[in-house]
């Protein structure tokens, strides 16, 4: 309680994500001071930097090497403790750093991951290992139901956590994969063991713009099973930092439910009704607002909200795909008036830049929607909202 005649601090979070894509704010100790400094002047409270990206932790890591994974180059050359710098700095500054895990089990085709272990990608049902992501960038992905994958994600979340003060880690539905695939022979293997021989189905046309939503129930069928198997292991995952350090928040930050269950086998529902989730971040990048309310009036949204902190993920900006400060301003209040938990940002770099406004006139435009310091939310309940 705050004393007598002292006005109580608000609870609202408000966070950012930082990457190294498009952005050079991990790039040099000053850009990383920089950032922290204005983020802090500004009332943002909570920082979600990412540390796996590109098929690289963007730390030293001797788990990863042993892996045949390098950190990040350009960023460990010229940045190497950047992570630890800004653990002291934004903890000095009030904040929570939640280091957020971008690439989950994808990685780049070209990436050492893939060359060094084959085994250890998922496929399409032709044998396809390649995806493209926004139809131009080639990625594999580590199949999430090979035990030699899983004991690499955990490695490398157990390392991180160890030898960091780390405030939480962050997944996203990259925690998954695209729904074609699965075909790959471990895949195959384990399914036809529970399922007395039989193979799965074959695919199907999937709509990513209808939410891969289909009538079909045997792919409905196989869609349940591999992102069950994806469930257990993310329950695994979630025992396994607990039993090392129960202070460590564990959040995720997916697309609505529908899209990333049916896209790419990422049931956040169910772990959040197992209580596997401890804040939700939910991204709701839409540039019309009746698409922002409806995702976050959807009945899991509402549910998880009465048992966890909810956050709406609000896109500031892309590159080549502006914002503009009203829009940013109404979802805002939109949350607000809704009794969210607070909002996060994508990205860092569009908070100032990229946007149709001047960096002073956007910079001015956050410090009144942030007006006073805020704490964070504190966690509700993590058991079961069943």
């Amino acid at each position: 309680m705050p004393l007598l005649g002292q006005p109580e601090i608000p609870s609202e979070m408000r966070g950012v994500w930082l990457t190294n894509i498009d952005s050079e704010v991990l790039f040099t100790p000053t850009n990383t001071q920089t950032a922290i400094a204005a983020l802090s002047q500004h009332h943002f409270n909570t920082l979600y930097p990412t540390v796996w990206n590109g098929g690289h932790t963007l730390y030293p890591s001797e788990v990863a090497q042993k892996n045949g994974i390098e950190p990040d180059p350009t960023i460990t050359k010229n940045n190497p403790d950047w992570l630890q710098k800004m653990l002291t700095q934004g903890h000095k500054q009030g904040m929570t750093i939640i280091p957020w895990f971008e690439f989950g089990f994808m990685a780049p085709a070209e990436s050492a991951i893939a060359q060094h272990h084959p085994t250890w990608l998922t496929q399409t049902q032709n044998g396809e290992t390649l995806w493209l992501e926004g139809k131009k960038h080639p990625r594999v992905w580590l199949n999430p139901l090979h035990p030699e994958v899983q004991q690499l994600i955990s490695d490398l979340i157990l390392d991180l956590a160890a030898r960091y003060p780390i405030d939480g880690i962050q997944f996203d539905d990259h925690f998954g994969y695209p729904a074609e695939f699965g075909y790959d022979p471990f895949t195959l293997a384990l399914y036809q063991e529970e399922h007395n021989g039989q193979l799965p189905p074959n695919p199907i046309a999937l709509n990513p713009n209808e939410n891969c939503v289909t009538t079909d129930p045997q792919w409905q069928a196989w869609v349940d099973w591999r992102s069950q198997k994806i469930s257990a292991y993310f329950k695994t995952l979630f025992q396994q930092i607990k039993a090392q350090n129960p202070n460590i928040l564990i959040s995720v930050s997916p697309n609505p439910q529908t899209f990333s269950k049916n896209c790419f086998l990422s049931d956040w529902y169910s772990w959040e009704r197992q209580g596997l989730i401890e804040e939700l971040v939910l991204q709701v990048y839409r540039s019309k607002m009746a698409d922002f309310i409806k995702e976050l009036n959807q009945p899991e949204v509402q549910k998880a909200k009465n048992h966890i902190p909810v956050i709406v993920g609000i896109l500031s900006g892309l590159k080549g795909r502006p914002t503009p400060m009203p829009l940013i301003q109404e979802q805002v209040q939109w949350a607000r008036s809704q009794d969210f938990a607070g909002v996060s940002f994508f990205f860092y770099e569009s908070l100032w830049n990229l946007g149709l406004e001047t960096p002073p006139e956007r910079q001015e435009q956050f410090r009144a929607i942030f007006s006073e310091p805020s704490q964070r939310p504190t966690r509700l309940n993590s058991s079961s909202g069943q």
